[in-house]
């Protein structure tokens, strides 16, 4: 079974959430299953191990349950990108719109080095707005973005094209 087909078997669809007409994408049903998990991670390490890769962003929240994992597989800082507020030392910000609204998402300005190359991790690629943002979060810091890997990918939705402004390398394990 690939990897694909064992996330669709385990992911599940919630209905009208987080509001009417939406199909909900539910990835916290991968966690209860730790053969699922680390098929998912042993798979991400595989891919990403030769890329070339100085760290990893995760994209707070759903980007850290993967995120991290990966980036200690790899032996690679891993880069927390937070909603504004919830970092403590000195950070750099970006704003941006959401599909229901608007967020600021924030970044230590110390996380990343000039020059290296960053994966950025996130669940779920939709409109590509909370990756994008993070994107420019890591160029203004100097560094490059490498790629984007996501679990699910939304193909309907056309996040992909927003990301190839970043980078032409953007992965995801499933798409609907």
């Amino acid at each position: 079974m690939t990897i694909e087909q064992q996330l669709k078997a385990v992911i599940r669809d919630v209905p009208d959430f987080p509001k009417p007409g939406i199909l909900f994408k539910d990835i916290s049903t991968i966690m209860l299953d730790p053969k699922v998990s680390n098929a998912v991670l042993d798979h991400l390490t595989a891919y990403y191990q030769d890329k070339g890769l100085n760290a990893i962003a995760g994209i707070e929240s759903r980007g850290f349950l993967f995120g991290y994992p990966l980036a200690m597989r790899l032996g690679l800082p891993f880069i927390l990108i937070r909603k504004e507020g919830k970092l403590p030392y000195e950070k750099i910000k970006h704003a941006y719109e959401l599909e229901y609204g608007s967020a600021v998402i924030e970044m230590h300005a110390d996380a990343v080095e000039p020059g290296q190359r960053v994966l950025i991790h996130d669940d779920l690629l939709a409109t590509g707005g909370s990756a994008a943002a993070a994107a420019t979060l890591i160029e203004q810091a100097g560094a490059t973005v490498a790629a984007f890997s996501f679990l699910v990918a939304l193909d309907f939705l056309g996040g992909d094209k927003v990301l190839q402004n970043f980078s032409d390398d953007s992965y995801a394990l499933v798409h609907y």
